[in-house]
């Protein structure tokens, strides 16, 4: 059973006639005959009388119904469809790590607002690994997390690197850490540390670097929001391994301080190839992530592109603005 078959029955029972049926149709009376015949065949059963006008039989009373459903459901699906590919989409759902919320997206999301008021945007905050899972479940459009290869390799995803930034150290001002520029590895394994809870790609990024380093991850505390994290490590002995872009309040809090990793050095426990890895500047990627279809819809392109022109500029100046800090810290002093 095809659905011209049913739409060329619903014509002859509703105009009473074969030729009437098919010049609504905008065909031939044979192809309407012909739809229609091989209908009654599948059907086992006519469903007119044909006479001067066709007339129902009992079978083709009892189907009308059914066909009437059925193509309505049909052209309801086609006209939603149409509507999705221009753009009437009634919500858009993003998923995005806490980081990302916080510091770079909210420019997107009043930019995406003012020029689509009519598609409701929904974002929420989760760990990497819990938004890309959601992403191919289906439950949301866009994720913009730290790239998980085992979750963004296959045909159907579309994924492109936002930018790559560095982890640093977060301690309290008064932390004996403090006392270094950039912290070697081997003091990072002496003190109990914050992560991110199961399901965060930062807990599985810093736990396989600890490991590739041949240190101990001596983790007591699991979190999963950045003022979490600010307020423990601001109390103590505690300190956490955080990108950048999650730390920039930390840099204006006088409680809260501030470090870089020391690049990995030779010696009889490192190899070279781990010294590869962690040398010069151990970092994450964050990437915006969705699937090829999604990208047929408007107003996801059009998020896609902000997300581009946005967050990739504000990544430039902040890093232009970091390297300028660290050559010229008096002038800095005087401006603020």
């Amino acid at each position: 059973m095809r659905l011209e078959q049913l739409q060329a029955f619903l014509s002859v029972a509703e105009t009473g006639s074969f030729q009437q049926a098919a010049r609504k149709c905008g065909v031939t009376q044979s192809t309407i005959s012909r739809q229609v015949q091989v209908l009654e065949a599948e059907l086992g059963m006519p469903l007119f009388h044909r006479t001067t006008q066709a007339k129902l039989t009992l079978g083709g009373e009892r189907l009308l119904p059914h066909a009437r459903k059925i193509c309505l459901t049909w052209q309801n699906a086609t006209e939603e469809l149409a509507d999705l590919l221009a753009g009437k989409q009634p919500e858009l759902c993003v998923a995005a790590i806490h980081s990302i919320c916080a510091s770079y997206l909210p420019p997107v999301l009043q930019r995406f607002c003012r020029e689509y008021p009519d598609v409701q945007l929904r974002v929420t905050a989760l760990g990497s690994d819990r938004a890309l899972k959601v992403l191919k479940d289906g439950m949301v459009d866009v994720a913009i997390v730290m790239n998980n290869r085992f979750f963004t390799q296959g045909p159907e995803m579309l994924v492109e690197v936002l930018y790559n930034e560095p982890i640093e150290v977060l301690m309290a001002a008064n932390h004996p850490l403090i006392q270094y520029e950039r912290i070697p590895w081997l003091e990072l394994s002496r003190y109990p540390q914050v992560v991110f809870k199961d399901g965060y790609g930062m807990q599985r990024l810093v736990q396989e670097q600890f490991a590739r380093m041949g240190s101990t991850l001596n983790a007591v505390l699991e979190l999963n929001t950045l003022d979490a994290f600010r307020g423990v490590v601001r109390q103590g002995e505690l300190i956490a391994l955080l990108p950048q872009s999650a730390l920039m309040e930390a840099r204006t809090d006088p409680t809260l301080a501030v470090r870089a990793i020391a690049p990995s050095q030779s010696n009889s426990k490192v190899s070279a190839i781990t010294e590869a890895i962690a040398d010069p500047i151990w970092s994450r990627q964050v990437v915006l992530v969705t699937t090829h279809d999604r990208m047929q819809i408007p107003p996801i392109q059009h998020f896609w592109r902000l997300v581009r022109e946005l967050i990739s500029p504000q990544l430039s100046v902040i890093n232009i603005g970091k390297s300028w800090v660290n050559e010229q810290p008096e002038t800095l002093n005087i401006r603020l």
